[in-house]
């Protein structure tokens, strides 16, 4: 398997392409506006069709191009639920996104649930609910590859943001703790935002929050 790191949209963000050109398939995680012309390439390099499209949270800088890679490839959706009305009504958001960016709804195929595991790509992939940032954010880790796919909650160094409508400092703080430093200390943390850190710095140097 191989990984794209992505950075697309007004805020560029991170948007994690995973291609498996032995299975001619690839899985994309998050999508800014402008993904699908950013990653075209990348796929028909690979010989690999985009198979599904896993959204970390419901915020319009991860789902702003969700709608054309839906309609460009026939992706399958997958995202949590407490997300839902972020992801249906994008509209809601208009409040904190960049005026005059268009938001289009997103139609998820599957709603994922706390520790729902599956295959993809010939790799076993966990979900784990890490609210805070967003009612509905999610982690994606990927044991083979140890990686975690972690959205915004955590940053090289930082946090996500807790003062967006849903946020919650606490539960920010609980999700770092129990379902992002407990997993192996060599796990790279694959972040919305920045570069990519490890489990183990960020239990030792995170300023806010510690193991």
């Amino acid at each position: 398997m191989h990984l794209d790191v992505v950075p697309a949209g007004p805020l560029q963000t991170n948007a994690y392409l995973l291609t498996a050109p032995e299975l001619r398939e690839a899985v994309i995680i998050d999508a800014p506006a402008g993904i699908w012309a950013e990653i075209r390439p990348l796929l028909a390099a690979a010989g690999c069709r985009l198979k599904e499209l896993w959204v970390t949270h419901g915020h319009w800088d991860h789902t702003q191009g969700g709608a054309e890679l839906v309609r460009a490839a026939g992706a399958r959706v997958r995202a949590h639920r407490d997300d839902q009305e972020l992801l249906e009504h994008p509209d809601v958001m208009e409040d904190y996104a960049i005026p005059g960016e268009r938001l289009a709804p997103l139609k998820v195929d599957e709603y994922v649930t706390h520790g729902q595991r599956w295959t993809a790509l010939g790799e076993a992939v966990e979900a784990r609910h890490v609210p805070g940032h967003c009612p509905g954010s999610v982690l994606y880790y990927i044991a083979g590859l140890r990686a975690a796919f972690v959205g915004d909650t955590l940053f090289q160094g930082g946090i996500g943001r807790t003062d967006f409508p849903g946020g919650s400092a606490a539960a920010l703080e609980r999700s770092i703790r129990d379902q992002i430093f407990t997993l192996p200390a060599d796990t790279v943390v694959y972040p919305g935002h920045g570069s990519e850190t490890t489990v183990e710095a960020e239990r030792e140097t995170n300023p806010f929050v510690r193991a």
